[in-house]
């Protein structure tokens, strides 16, 4: 467990120092497009934070090399350099996207190839755990399909999720954290070497988003780009990748009996290795539900929109704050949740625990839908809008209002608000510009 804490602190130390001069060299290089009808931020912000990101990787996988007992994963396995190779591909197609915004069915072919990559080297599916039915192995090109269409869809789910300021690397921090600590327990707990790489991976990732994460965190001064979600998108498949298909269930000795017998009950503590859907469920659901809502009206299933669902949070009145934690909130519930049931699934306390935090998450979904208004008494240790009674006035009148009276008004007339000057983030102060020509940019 030191080793896999000394290479991800190495990878959020490298990938944290970096970030601040990638983002000189984005201003410099002109990697700050124009605003979008589909943004949320009001100034334009430096992309190009995936360049940090990839050299964070490398550095994670380079200390991983020289430690003793991480080692041996390089020794016996081919998967960090397939997994490096692929990374590397990702990165430069991710790159040439933020600077030159290249075509989106370029951008799909690369992501194919960077699959096809790690698949040559030996990053593959072999089998797979079918309940019923038991260990069914794969052909070649079955193996090749589905770890192609694996990688495609995680790329893909992690880049439509990448909306607002630090959700994209907080979700699949979140969510890699709970993918470690199973393979984690694979691997130290049950013996299983062929777990190795899928942890050291999950703890370089890990450590790339920290690291990222103080950069990125709203107001951003800097935006990882397709070359940071690509990346990490990649990562995150090539992690479940390393552990599907490659561990025979019968050497976790969790149940006696046919080989059949064990696969089918034992499904529940297979559930994360199957596919990473379970672990990412929300960047999977809103990218299965952006392609039905495009193809529905005709558009492409790659033409952007803001349907997606960080931007409904917005539309139903959560602050971009609020709705970045509940964001985090779900997956940290969905991920944690299927570890708790992989571990133990005849515990009703964990389901009950899940129902329970469930319910929570809806009142958290619905909380713009009403304004609770605290009794007289609190009201100078709440914030304002939770006040239903009026500070006294200079003429001494005390006037009472509505619930959403106070609003009404601010909204009716908004106080003037002055420009921020230079790029300071993604929601900085200041009227939409569209442009950055002729503007001077503070670095």
């Amino acid at each position: 467990m030191r080793e896999y804490l000394l290479t991800l602190l190495i990878t959020a130390a490298v990938t944290y120092l970096l970030t601040g001069p990638v983002r000189k060299f984005a201003i410099v290089a002109g990697a700050m497009p124009e605003i979008r009808a589909r943004d949320v931020h009001r100034e334009p912000t430096p992309r190009l934070g995936g360049i940090a990101m990839f050299f964070g990787l490398c550095a994670g996988l380079l200390v991983a090399d020289h430690l003793e007992n991480l080692n041996e994963v390089f020794a016996k396995s081919n998967e960090p350099r397939a997994l490096l190779s692929g990374a590397a591909l990702i990165w430069l197609i991710g790159v040439l996207d933020d600077k030159f915004e290249i075509d989106a069915l370029i951008k799909l072919g690369g992501q194919m190839i960077a699959a096809g990559v790690m698949v040559v080297q030996g990053l593959t599916i072999l089998w797979l755990p079918v309940p019923g039915v038991g260990l069914v192995a794969v052909t070649q090109w079955q193996g090749t399909l589905l770890t192609v269409a694996l990688v495609v869809i995680t790329i893909n789910a992690v880049n439509f999720v990448d909306g607002l300021d630090g959700l994209a690397a907080g979700m699949v921090c979140i969510a890699t954290a709970a993918f470690f600590m199973y393979a984690y327990r694979i691997w130290y707990g049950y013996g299983i070497e062929a777990a190795a790489p899928a942890t050291l991976f999950a703890a370089i990732l890990m450590g790339m988003c920290l690291g990222f994460l103080p950069h990125n965190m709203h107001p951003a001064r800097i935006f990882m780009g397709d070359s940071g979600s690509m990346l990490i998108g990649l990562v995150l498949a090539g992690s479940a990748i390393s552990v599907t298909g490659q561990i025979d269930p019968d050497r976790l000795n969790l149940f006696s009996g046919s080989e059949r017998s064990t696969v089918h009950q034992m499904v529940p503590a297979y559930i994360p290795l199957l596919l990473p859907l379970s672990i990412i469920a929300i960047p999977a659901a809103d990218l299965v539900l952006a392609i039905v809502r495009r193809t529905w009206r005709g558009q492409s299933p790659f033409a952007a929109d803001r349907g997606h669902l960080h931007h409904r949070l917005l539309e139903i009145g959560h602050s971009h704050s609020r709705a970045v934690l509940i964001m985090y909130f779900w997956s940290a519930l969905i991920g944690f949740g299927v570890l708790a049931y992989s571990v133990n699934s005849a515990s009703m306390w964990i389901v009950l625990g899940v129902v329970f935090l469930s319910a929570i998450g809806l009142v958290m979904l619905l909380l713009p839908r009403f304004t609770p208004h605290a009794p007289r008494w609190a009201q100078h240790f709440v914030p304002p809008r939770y006040r239903r009674y009026a500070e006294p006035s200079e003429d001494g009148e005390n006037g009472e209002h509505e619930p959403g009276e106070a609003a009404t008004a601010a909204l009716a007339e908004p106080a003037p608000v002055a420009a921020v000057p230079g790029v300071n983030g993604a929601t900085a102060i200041g009227a939409r510009t569209r442009s950055t020509k002729g503007r001077k940019v503070r670095i």
